[in-house]
């Protein structure tokens, strides 16, 4: 803080000598740098994902698809609707109302389905169940993964909002300081620029700043279905975990857990079960008939009932039921190539976003433990020179931006690892533990 203050006393000072009127010109240029504070209410990550489990259009769209095909489940297996059938024989073409002299009969007539054959309808139709929950949890995984995202950019966005008003209220208690100061010093003309630019690259830091919290709300805000200029807001810490898992241990998880691996072993399970089915076209089905007959007047006896029965003769359409098992068969062979497919890139994905990862770790330990520090020591050190005279303002100066590049780049590197760790749960298809993770101190100022 100490160092931060006299920074800015010697930019509100160089600013007035260049202004004429230094304390009214150096004051108005701050209060161009004010931002609004957001008045929505702050959420933590996980309130922020129950948010989106509940409220998220993409994912309320998969669950009315999986209520469609549980609710066809029933109805494959079922038999199919019964017939009720009247004939009426011989009826005179000289007298067509006299059904007293006629034939007629009531018939109930009802379709049995080969053995076994209900049985697999229902299978697929279960198949096609689980396919549809697979969906609908690969949606949600992907609408999870960008809601992070979003919640960690609004964070950063935060974050550096945060710093950026520090910087003014040091910089405003530099401006009284400046009135001694003032009437004091001279000050060469690089100096007067430089100190000009330090204080407008505040301005410049502040549009980039409003921006992406504006652009993370618009995303978090439509995530959870809501409107995307509502307020909202976001607490939290980040966290680097200590050790990273293996790539190994990784792709085992995926293979268990992924839902869109385990959606396309549904699929080829579905195809094995329309391969059986297939196969069973060649079981007949049988028709079952029941009816009433009423002979015509003055027969003996006039009232008769009768039965029936028909079968269906598949054998004599071998090409037809051939050619439906030989399509049932390639499209497994097709489904199980694409499984083989979706895994080795599944592996690869997981390869790249754990590659990333590491690098993104290594980036913000980087950071924490060795360019923030040496950024602070050099800028310890240039103050105490420039305190002795050793050194001029520019350089001050220039020590002074690179710390605060320092605390911004930090938090975009802690960011990123958290975008990065999304990534690679994505890739999983499941949250990772973070066994042995350390929380990451925040940037002092």
């Amino acid at each position: 803080m100490r160092v931060l203050y006299t920074v800015f006393v010697v930019c509100a000072c160089v600013l007035g000598v260049a202004a004429g009127d230094p304390f009214p010109a150096a004051e108005a240029l701050l209060a161009q740098h004010q931002h609004s504070v957001a008045s929505g209410p702050a959420y933590t990550l996980d309130e922020i994902e129950q948010m989106a489990l509940a409220g998220n259009p993409e994912i309320r769209v998969a669950a009315r698809q999986l209520a469609v095909v549980e609710a066809h489940v029933p109805a494959a297996g079922a038999l199919d609707d019964p017939f009720l059938m009247y004939r009426g024989w011989s009826v005179p073409l000289r007298r067509p109302w006299d059904y007293n002299a006629a034939q007629n009969m009531f018939m109930l007539s009802q379709t049995f389905p080969g053995f076994g054959k209900r049985g697999l309808r229902t299978d697929v139709a279960r198949s096609d169940v689980t396919e549809a929950k697979e969906a609908l949890e690969n949606t949600r995984l992907a609408v999870r993964v960008r809601v992070r995202k979003a919640f960690y950019d609004l964070l950063r966005a935060q974050d550096e909002l945060r710093i950026h008003d520090e910087h003014i209220a040091i910089a405003r208690q530099a401006v009284e300081a400046a009135r001694i100061r003032y009437t004091v010093g001279k000050v060469q003309q690089q100096d007067i620029l430089k100190g000009q630019l330090a204080l407008t690259r505040l301005g410049e830091h502040l549009i980039h700043f409003e921006q992406d919290a504006d652009l993370a709300r618009a995303r978090l805000n439509t995530l959870l279905g809501r409107d995307p200029a509502a307020p909202i807001d976001v607490r939290g810490d980040y966290s680097v975990p200590s050790h990273l898992p293996g790539a190994e241990a990784l792709e085992k998880l995926a293979i268990a857990s992924r839902p869109d691996l385990t959606q396309a072993q549904a699929v080829l399970e579905k195809g094995h079960q329309v391969q059986a089915l297939a196969e069973k076209s060649y079981t007949p089905d049988f028709t079952v008939s029941a009816g009433y007959m009423l002979m015509p007047s003055g027969s003996n006896p006039r009232n008769d009932y009768m039965v029936e029965g028909s079968i269906n003769l598949p054998w004599l359409n071998r090409r037809k039921h051939d050619a439906e098992i030989a399509e049932a068969k390639a499209q497994i062979n097709e489904r199980d190539a694409e499984l083989a497919a979706m895994r080795n890139s599944a592996f690869g994905q997981i390869q790249e976003a754990l590659a990333q990862l590491r690098a993104a770790k290594k980036l913000a330990d980087l950071y924490h433990s060795l360019l923030q520090p040496q950024a602070d020591a050099t800028l310890r050190s240039t103050v105490i020179a420039y305190e002795n005279d050793r050194t001029d303002f520019l350089n001050l100066l220039d020590s002074q931006m690179t710390v605060v590049d320092m605390d911004l780049a930090y938090f975009q590197a802690l960011a990123d690892f958290e975008a990065r760790f999304a990534d690679l749960e994505l890739a999983v298809g499941t949250p990772i533990s973070r066994t042995g993770q350390e929380s990451t101190p925040e940037v002092q100022q």
